[in-house]
C-alpha cells in the first residue's frame, strides 16, 4: 500500500494516514450518535497503532536504523483497512489514500506488462552528489505491446512520463522512468536528497489528507443523497 524504498517514507505515511483518521473519527463521535461507538472502535485500534508507528518513525526515518520492510505495510494497510470497515466509513479511507491509489494507477502498465518491468523501481542512488534520481527502464521498441504505446503516449500528453528513444545493436530502444510516485516526483523536483524527497512525499500525503476532508464534509453531498 505505502511507497517502499525510501527512509521513513512506509511508516511516515502510515503515521499521516491513522492521524487523518483519528481526526475523522474524533469529529463523527460528536456529530452523529448513531455511530459513536463504531468511531470509537475505530480509535481503539488507531491509538495504539500510531503509538507504535510514531516509535518506529524515530528508527526508520533517514538514515534508517531499522527497516520496515512488506511485514510493516501489510500490518499497517490492513490495519487501516478493519478500522474504515469496523468504522462504515471505506469510501472516507480511499479519499485519504488518493496517493496510494495515483501510484497504484500510474503503475498499473509497469504491474500488468503493459510495458516491460524491471525486478527493481526504486530510484537510483548517486553517491557523488548523495542524491536520489529517477530510474529507468530500458527495452526496445518492438517489445511494446499496442496498449503499452497508447499508455505512455498517454502519460506523455500529461507530462507525466520522462521518455527518451536511441539506437542500439541497429535497432531502436526506448528508455522511460520506472511507473512510481517516487519516480514521478524526481522527474518534476530533479535529484533529490533521500531526507528531502521524504519531505516532500510526506507534505503531499498531508494536504491530500486535508483535501480529503473537504471533499468528505463539503463536497460528498453533492454526490451522495444521506451524508452523516
Amino acid at each position: 500500500m505505502f511507497s517502499p524504498g525510501v527512509n521513513g517514507l512506509e511508516s511516515g505515511q502510515a503515521l499521516v494516514v491513522a492521524v487523518s483518521v483519528v481526526a475523522f473519527n474524533l469529529i463523527q463521535v460528536n456529530r452523529v450518535a448513531d455511530q459513536h461507538w463504531d468511531h470509537l472502535l475505530s480509535l481503539y485500534f488507531l491509538i495504539p497503532f500510531i503509538a507504535c508507528t510514531l516509535a518506529l518513525y524515530q528508527f526508520n526515518k533517514y538514515p534508517a536504523r531499522v527497516f520496515v520492510g512488506d511485514t510493516f505495510c501489510y500490518w499497517a494497510g490492513m490495519t487501516l483497512a478493519v478500522v474504515s470497515i469496523l468504522g462504515h466509513f471505506s469510501k472516507t479511507m480511499i479519499l485519504f489514500l488518493i496517493p496510494q491509489v495515483f501510484n497504484f494507477l500510474y503503475s498499473i502498465p509497469q504491474l500488468f506488462k503493459f510495458v516491460p518491468c524491471p525486478r527493481h523501481r526504486l530510484p537510483k542512488f548517486d553517491p557523488d552528489t548523495d542524491t536520489v534520481n529517477m530510474s529507468m527502464a530500458e527495452f526496445k521498441e518492438s517489445d511494446l505491446k499496442p496498449h503499452g504505446k497508447i499508455t505512455l503516449a498517454l502519460f506523455s500528453s500529461f507530462g507525466l512520463l520522462h521518455s527518451r528513444t536511441f539506437e542500439k545493436d541497429g535497432e531502436r530502444w526506448r528508455e522511460i522512468n520506472n511507473l512510481t510516485i517516487l519516480n514521478l516526483v524526481l522527474k518534476f523536483a530533479g535529484p533529490l536528497h533521500e531526507r528531502t524527497l521524504t519531505y516532500v512525499l510526506l507534505s503531499i500525503q498531508i494536504i491530500c489528507s486535508l483535501f480529503a476532508f473537504f471533499v468528505r464534509f463539503y463536497l460528498a453531498s453533492f454526490f451522495y443523497e444521506i451524508v452523516d
